[in-house]
């Protein structure tokens, strides 16, 4: 019997859900899905799930090695924990113009404060006083002061001035931030991708309030041309990032798509916000997906091959 394994945290519509749903629609395929049980993780031990499908992880250093660990035993993890570990979403724009996706102009920025057990030696290689004309000139006003590994709209400012980027940057403390171009957008548009072959495109309001977010714009039809763009591009991302499970947000501007936001590897999937058709969508996608990958033959440690591990030869 193939064992998928779901490890989560805070949140339960998702993963009970999509547990149910593969030992209700996959059990002629022997395959059984269940919460990850673990207690601590020996070097000489065996991973005991075929599939991980992480959720929590980003959150917890002990789950992110564990999930290492079993990928280098053969284990198969949604999303990649090697990737995951080393991304950012400043390196992700640069991503994105190598892949021909429009991204905002965007600069990464030094920390405020000093970051834990650093001092001012630490420092002794950056420039001083920052030069933030030049800044506040390429990225223009106004813009979008957010951490650069941040997710769900954590520690992110709109700022409309010199002296509101300051105020903001000066609350940002030990965080590494950047200040990115703001899209003053027509439409947009939040888009699961799973598996780097499915992509369910959904108008999004950034703007409402956290639970109207989708069901604001539910009855808003997507023009076939730019759901094509979009959804071309949502692949292009994904698969050069190696991301099985990934949301991309677009900001359409004079009818281009700008990637506003595409490093979401445990993206929101709760019913309650994302509602009942796009919930459906995303369980059923990741279902497949993972019954795929649990049912597909591996290479297991010794043969680990980093390249892979890191997404660059991911498959």
């Amino acid at each position: 019997m193939k064992k998928i394994g779901i490890l989560r945290g805070m949140e339960s519509s998702f993963p009970e859900a999509l547990i149910d749903h593969i030992n209700a629609d996959y059990a002629n395929k022997k395959v059984t899905a269940s919460f990850v049980s673990i207690d601590t993780v020996r070097m000489d031990g065996d991973p005991e799930y075929d599939v991980i499908i992480d959720r929590i992880s980003h959150e917890v250093s002990f789950y992110r090695s564990y999930l290492k660990w079993a990928s280098m035993k053969g284990t198969y993890v949604i999303n990649n924990p090697f990737w995951w570990s080393a991304d950012d979403k400043f390196i992700d724009n640069l991503i994105a113009e190598k892949a021909g996706v429009a991204v905002p102009r965007t600069a990464i920025l030094p920390h405020k404060d000093h970051p834990p057990n650093t001092k001012s030696n630490s420092f002794r290689n950056l420039k001083y006083p920052i030069d933030w004309e030049s800044v506040f000139e390429y990225i223009g006003f106004p813009a979008y002061l957010k951490p650069h590994d941040g997710g769900g709209w954590r520690g992110v400012s709109k700022v409309r001035s010199a002296l509101e980027f300051f105020k903001a940057y000066d609350d940002s403390g030990t965080d590494c931030m950047m200040l990115q171009e703001d899209i003053d957008f027509e439409a947009y548009y939040r888009c699961y991708c799973i598996g780097r072959k499915d992509v369910h495109v959904m108008p999004y309001n950034p703007k409402a309030e956290h639970q109207l977010r989708y069901s604001s714009v539910r009855d808003e039809a997507v023009p076939p041309k730019l759901k094509k763009k979009i959804t071309k591009d949502v692949l292009a991302l994904c698969n050069t990032l190696g991301y099985d499970m990934n949301t991309v947000e677009f900001a359409v501007r004079d009818g281009v798509p700008y990637a506003i936001d595409f490093m979401n590897p445990a993206p929101d999937a709760d019913f309650n916000s994302v509602g009942k058709e796009n919930f459906d969508w995303v369980v059923k996608s990741t279902a497949k997906f993972a019954v795929a990958k649990a049912l597909e033959k591996r290479t297991v440690y010794p043969d680990f091959d980093l390249n892979r591990a890191l997404g660059k030869n991911a498959g």
